[in-house]
């Protein structure tokens, strides 16, 4: 399943997605987690100190071997140079899975050790200088982007995304590449104004959107999340001295997270889990050309100087048995 957790600065988001990393990890399952915040936290919350953290590779500068790679022999992209991030796959294109090697994973992801188990972590990488007044945090984006639109995962595996903060995970169409997507909110007018505008924004594209209350205090936080959030408010989470430890640089074990934290954890696994009955391929490869025609439409052609709709593949539907085409 691909997994999203969404939120404004501040919220917790990082913070949660480590934690449900962690809690997968400890149940076996496969996880591929990716950092797509500007601001670069989610290395640190799985415990990498600053100078491994900082090590980890940037996906966007790595983009051509991505392109390269997921281009496979599909004969209707003529070159590498002409995909843009909402390419979508065809006959021919190569795939990623989540339990495989691969040139894109070998390039861009580490492992990581955790108490329970190794994950893999990839990461968009921070702005640079070289970046400022020129580049918009979008293009860091795209190479995620990318790997989604050609990712196949299947029940039990887990793509887990920290995405970047408010709404600019609406900035392009990459919302609409998960099976679930986790908002994480605080019990405060904001947090629920946040909660509107994502929930606004996804009605139109059948986005699951499931709600984590988080800094809570009391009984009339959770009432407050409640009364503003209804059903879609899943699970509340407190106080942790597990991670304020963390935090400091001095996590416990694992085990020793508090066991209501661990029955949340459990909560948003079991939700994820139960996502995959509702997951229409047709729908996905159908949202994917659309955002790729519009996104051909108003920069991609004048851009490339290629006409990028014709990369649609019109008989292709991604999906759990696509064929990967072997390197030749």
């Amino acid at each position: 399943m691909k997994i999203a957790f969404v939120g404004k600065g501040g919220s917790g988001k990082t913070t949660l997605s480590s934690l449900f990393i962690r809690h997968l990890a400890a149940n076996e399952a496969p996880v591929v987690a990716v950092d797509a915040d500007i601001n670069q936290h989610l290395g640190a919350a799985l415990g990498l100190d600053e100078t491994e953290a900082a090590a980890l590779p940037a996906m966007g500068a790595h983009l051509p071997l991505i392109k390269d790679y997921l281009r496979g022999t599909n004969p209707r992209i003529a070159s590498a140079e002409t995909m843009i991030k909402t390419t979508p796959p065809g006959t021919g294109s190569r795939l990623l899975r989540v339990c495989e090697d691969n040139p894109v994973y070998e390039a861009c992801a580490r492992t990581v050790r955790l108490d329970d188990g190794d994950i893999r972590l990839m990461a968009t990488g921070p702005f640079t200088e070289s970046d400022l007044g020129v580049s918009c945090y979008h293009s860091k984006v795209g190479a995620v982007e990318l790997c989604l639109n050609h990712l196949v995962d299947g029940p039990e595996e887990y793509v887990v995304v920290d995405m970047t903060a408010g709404s600019d995970s609406f900035a392009s169409g990459m919302f609409t590449r998960f099976d679930m997507t986790f908002l994480v909110a605080e019990p405060t007018r904001k947090g629920v104004s946040v909660y509107r505008q994502y929930k606004e924004y996804a009605r139109d594209f059948g986005i699951a959107l499931k709600v984590i209350g988080n800094k809570v205090q009391g009984q009339d936080d959770v009432d407050f999340l409640r009364e503003e959030l209804g059903d879609d408010l899943l699970v509340t989470v407190g106080h942790s001295d597990w991670v304020r430890g963390m935090e400091k640089g001095r996590p416990a074990r694992f085990e020793l997270l508090e066991a209501e934290n661990r029955m949340s954890l459990q909560t948003l696994q079991n939700a994820a889990e139960d996502s995959y009955a509702h997951r229409d391929w047709e729908r996905y490869t159908r949202q994917m050309v659309h955002f790729h025609l519009k996104n051909a439409e108003s920069w991609g052609n004048a851009k490339t100087g290629a006409d990028l709709a014709a990369q649609v593949d019109p008989t292709f539907v991604l999906g759990e048995h696509s064929a990967v085409p072997q390197p030749s």
